[in-house]
């Protein structure tokens, strides 16, 4: 009998466990949030359609480098758009940045049904909490709360991004400022139940393994093309990691 009880508390653990890590990914898992999309981009013509892709954020995912040179196909966005061709050879995509450098998120809310909602997506990105310290963490949480809401009462597929790093902060300070938007993020995509692509840890994760970040930025808070590519194979394996 104790033997039963004892494998009991065992089994009971490893679900409590399981059930965390699995309540924290099904939202990207391909059943529960995008089968639909992959389906849509498997059919071949004359029954596809145009999908559009839209990033909504500041200057990362528009594409700015160093001292405000635009390379927007080294960027994140079009880094993915070529994944998507890759993979989905019949599939008609676009691919939409209605970001804008210097912005954070108060203003992508405040032009979001003119200028992303318009743009009717099939799949939404959000990034903006680089930018967001300038407004600080409960104007910005107000911000991406009226964007998600919006979204998804406009029943678009949304994914959340934690921000990109910044050199001026030791990103393995657990109280360092961007530390607190990345938390903030993931919360509310778990309440939400939107995929979040967490950038900000794997670009933590490349520090605690003794990589130089400033190997992947073009300077302190634009992202080179290296950097660019983390962040795009982190949303490739969130969300399509089954290709």
């Amino acid at each position: 009998m104790k033997i039963l009880i004892t494998g009991l508390v065992v089994f009971l653990s490893l679900v409590s466990v399981y059930s965390e890590k699995s309540s924290a990914q099904q939202t990207a898992n391909e059943k529960d949030y995008l089968a639909e999309l992959k389906t849509e981009l498997k059919l071949k013509w004359p029954n596809n359609r145009t999908v559009n892709v839209v990033f909504h954020g500041h200057s990362v995912p528009s594409g700015y480098f160093k001292e405000g040179r635009v390379n927007s196909l080294a960027a994140y966005p079009h880094l993915f758009l070529k994944f998507l061709t890759d993979s989905y050879q019949y599939a008609v995509i676009n691919c939409i940045t209605t970001s804008i450098g210097g912005e954070q998120a108060e203003q992508g809310a405040k032009r979001f049904k003119n200028d992303v909602l318009c743009m009717k997506p099939d799949l939404l990105f959000i990034d903006y909490a680089l930018n967001d310290r300038s407004i600080g963490l409960e104007r910005a949480e107000v911000a991406w709360r009226s964007m998600i809401k919006e979204a998804l009462e406009a029943d678009i597929k949304l994914v959340l991004l934690t921000p990109t790093p910044d050199l001026k902060e030791d990103i393995l300070d657990e109280n360092a400022p961007l530390a607190g938007y990345a938390k903030m993020i993931k919360k509310l995509g778990k309440e939400n139940h939107i995929p979040v692509i967490d950038v900000y840890s794997q670009f933590k994760k490349l520090k605690q393994d003794g990589e130089d970040l400033a190997e992947y930025m073009s300077q302190n808070n634009h992202p080179n093309e290296l950097g660019h590519q983390v962040a795009a194979q982190e949303i490739i394996e969130e969300l399509f990691s089954e290709l």
